[in-house]
């Protein structure tokens, strides 16, 4: 029951560098049914998983991903030494064509697929869903768009049958005209902007709620109404939820 209601944020960040497909292959083993990544374009407009505005922190390198040719790109290592010294240090830079074939090979996983700000303050809404959607089509019956820029997402629904979901700025904005307007299968938000107590409701029903660690918040948050939880350690925390279901009140 619990593999279904999490969501591996970035992969399994907390045992591999996050966006990478090592991280991917490492939460679908242990037992993830859904996995979020995020994308950015390169120079020449190809589309590659990257969460950070520079690529500084995952590379070791200046510069942002948007700056680059995907050739270049494709050289760099996303290694975050900070956190895992050089375990990691030949895992390249994931390009979405291959998330969306390591997917493609595992049934019964879903993949939300963030668009960057950054990409589409650079590209536009129009060249950023030019690069993105070919890429999903071996994933297209079980892939998720995600978006902090409800704009794309409103421009996906007129050219694709993707389920969208806004990533919410301010809890309030789930209300707003933009968002009802979209009509999103799902709604993220983060655990630090939800109100204290109290039932939590988003227009379609289905809330997921970012960052969580623990099992008592994870199930304190399904009890307030949360659909999915997304996690850095979807392993840990998989492993934790159902250690603790036979102790549930």
């Amino acid at each position: 029951m619990f593999a279904e209601r999490l969501i591996a944020h970035r992969g399994h960040a907390r045992v591999a560098p996050e966006n990478t497909l090592a991280a991917v292959r490492s939460a679908l083993e242990a037992g993830a049914r859904a996995v979020e990544i995020d994308v950015q374009l390169s120079a020449d407009r190809e589309a590659f998983l990257m969460h950070d505005r520079t690529l500084e922190r995952m590379c070791g390198a200046p510069g942002s991903l948007g700056e680059l040719e995907a050739a270049r790109v494709r050289e760099l290592f996303a290694a975050e030494r900070e956190r895992f010294g050089e375990h990691f240090a030949r895992e390249r830079v994931a390009s979405l064509g291959e998330f969306s074939a390591l997917i493609a090979q595992a049934p019964g996983v879903h993949a939300y697929v963030e668009l960057k700000r950054v990409s589409i303050e650079r590209f536009g809404v129009d060249a950023v869903l030019d690069a993105v959607l070919p890429m999903l089509l071996p994933i297209h019956a079980r892939c998720t768009l995600i978006s902090f820029d409800v704009g794309v997402l409103t421009a996906a629904r007129a050219r694709t049958h993707l389920p969208v979901g806004p990533v919410l700025i301010t809890w309030e904005q789930r209300t707003s005209a933009a968002v009802a307007a979209l009509e999103p299968e799902v709604v993220f938000c983060d655990l630090d902007k939800l109100p204290a107590s109290g039932p939590l409701d988003v227009p379609g029903g289905a809330l997921a709620v970012y960052e969580v660690d623990r099992a008592d918040t994870a199930r304190a948050l399904f009890a307030r109404g949360v659909r999915f939880v997304e996690t850095f350690a979807v392993g840990e925390l998989l492993r934790e939820l159902r250690a603790s279901e036979g102790r549930a009140p």
